[in-house]
């Protein structure tokens, strides 16, 4: 059996067309969807339940806590955590059970990751436009919104650490050989609407990573987290594409900004801190394609 789990917090407007997508794929195994609802104050909840969707509400808002509910109510593997607002399309689980069955050495199996930029700033268009060719992105988990993890991969870590960066997390359980891209399975990862919109989302991914690196180095997680390289914009992405120079100057002023924002104290009930503006907004582009 396949196992999918999916962390829920106030995801009315995305969390339908996600379940759709996996309810109606086409697998040699059985699958099992765990929507995991934590401090929904919306219909998440009801917009979930559904034939084929155990649905756990947790009144407690908390990513790594209903990542781990969600764990205890699964019972297969592979098991793939799931961003709620990723569609996977059709025929993307099937090939991600092949690609484990293929690959003997892979232990985490991730789709290849396509961003939608179509309608955003030319702020939010140039700073991705060097993020996304970051070399971290061709090896790491992070980014996708899908992790696919084998047994033996799940059995590297006894809970999912009350830390942001859960996909930092598990990226840093597993070497580079055992990450596997499956490039013909492809999903579409929303950019934010606005500027003020990306710098959210960074200053949650940099508190969050930090919190990360923090916590490996003290000792308090058991993993050895990848160093961040704050140069690797300039001397990967620039240097080798000059025609990206225009685009250096937004991605460094939003650097900047998110780096200083993220040094300051969470406000408590902060919450996740994530972009709400692709849950306010239907995405442009309807499904990811499997090639």
């Amino acid at each position: 059996m396949l196992s999918i789990v999916i962390s829920a917090h106030n995801e009315e407007h995305v969390i339908s067309r996600s379940l759709d997508a996996l309810l109606s794929q086409e697998t040699p195994v059985p699958i099992e969807v765990i929507v995991s609802a934590n401090g929904c104050t919306d219909r998440t909840v009801e917009r979930a339940t559904r034939p084929g969707v155990v649905v756990i509400d947790r009144q407690e808002p908390g990513k790594a806590a209903a990542l781990n509910a969600g764990d205890r109510a699964a019972s297969g593997f592979p098991r793939i955590y799931l961003d709620a607002d990723i569609i996977v399309p059709r025929g993307g689980l099937a090939a991600v059970l092949a690609r484990f069955a293929e690959t003997s050495h892979a232990q985490a199996v991730v789709p290849r990751r396509r961003l939608d930029t179509a309608g955003r700033p030319w702020s939010v268009r140039a700073y991705l436009s060097i993020h996304e060719r970051l070399p971290a992105f061709r090896t790491g988990l992070f980014g996708r919104g899908m992790i696919a993890l084998s047994a033996e991969g799940r059995a590297r870590f006894d809970a999912f650490p009350d830390m942001i960066a859960d996909d930092l997390f598990l990226d840093a359980l597993f070497t580079t050989a055992e990450k596997v891209e499956e490039s013909s399975v492809v999903v579409v990862v929303a950019a934010p609407f606005a500027t003020v919109d990306l710098v959210r989302r960074l200053v949650r991914v940099r508190r969050g990573n930090a919190q990360m690196r923090a916590g490996a180095m003290g000792g308090r997680i058991g993993v050895r987290v990848r160093p961040a390289d704050r140069w690797s914009w300039l001397r990967d992405v620039v240097l080798p594409n000059p025609r990206l120079l225009p685009a250096a100057v937004p991605y460094v002023v939003i650097t900047v900004i998110a780096g200083l924002l993220a040094r300051r104290t969470a406000k408590p009930g902060a919450g996740w801190g994530r972009d709400e503006s692709t849950r306010r907004t239907r995405p442009s582009a309807t499904n990811g394609a499997s090639a």
